[in-house]
This record gives C-alpha cells, sequence and structure tokens, in this order.
C-alpha cells in the first residue's frame, strides 16, 4: 500500500478540488444541485481515484484508477467551459482553473506511463 499523499499528482489534484470548492461557492443558487454539485463531483473524483489506486496491490490496478482520474479531469474541463459560457465564472479565472487542470493532466499522464513501463 502506498501513501497517495507524498504524490505530486496526488497533490496537485487536491489542490484544484480546494480551488473548484471555492470557485463553485458563488454559483448561482439555482445550479446548486445541478452544475455546482457535477464540477464538484468530477473535481473531487480525480485525487479520490488517485487514492483508491494507490492502495490497490498491483501497478495495473492503480494504472486503471490513474485512467479513471483522466476521465474526471475531462468532465472538469468541460464543466468549467460550460460553466464559463453560462456566465458563472470570469474569463480570468476559467482560465487560471483550466491552466491548473491541464497541469494536473500533465503530471497524470506521466505517471501513469512510468506506472504501466
Amino acid at each position: 500500500m502506498r501513501d497517495y499523499r507524498q504524490f505530486v499528482v496526488w497533490q496537485k489534484a487536491h489542490a484544484l478540488a480546494l480551488r473548484v470548492y471555492v470557485l463553485t461557492h458563488s454559483f448561482p443558487a439555482d445550479e446548486r444541485f445541478g452544475l455546482t454539485a457535477q464540477l464538484r463531483r468530477a473535481a473531487v473524483s480525480i485525487p479520490s481515484n488517485i487514492a483508491e489506486g494507490a492502495g490497490r496491490s498491483s501497478d495495473t490496478d492503480f494504472a486503471r484508477f490513474l485512467d479513471m482520474a483522466g476521465g474526471s479531469a475531462n468532465e472538469v474541463e468541460y464543466q468549467m467551459l460550460l460553466a464559463r459560457d453560462l456566465g458563472s465564472i470570469p474569463e480570468l479565472e476559467y482560465q487560471t482553473v483550466t491552466h491548473q487542470l491541464s497541469e494536473v493532466r500533465r503530471v497524470l499522464t506521466s505517471f501513469r506511463r512510468r506506472l504501466k513501463s
């Protein structure tokens, strides 16, 4: 069993999830059970899958959970685009979060490749 908190990818994903929570706090009240909930769930899913995978007994299982984390990153990317297009977040905040998300994906992809080789 590995300590997921030691992985840079988990640290970056956790920081992203925290940022999404803060960001969505200002979303319209009528989105509480819609986009707010979806975006938070997807953002939390990234570090959660990394943590769950770290507890698996094989690198193959771990890599599968990293793949799922990547899928959740894609969800966050789209939901951020939707939030921006709906006017729920300003362009600058959108760019900042998507840059942070790109960094998470980059490190996630690199880590997944190293794990599979």
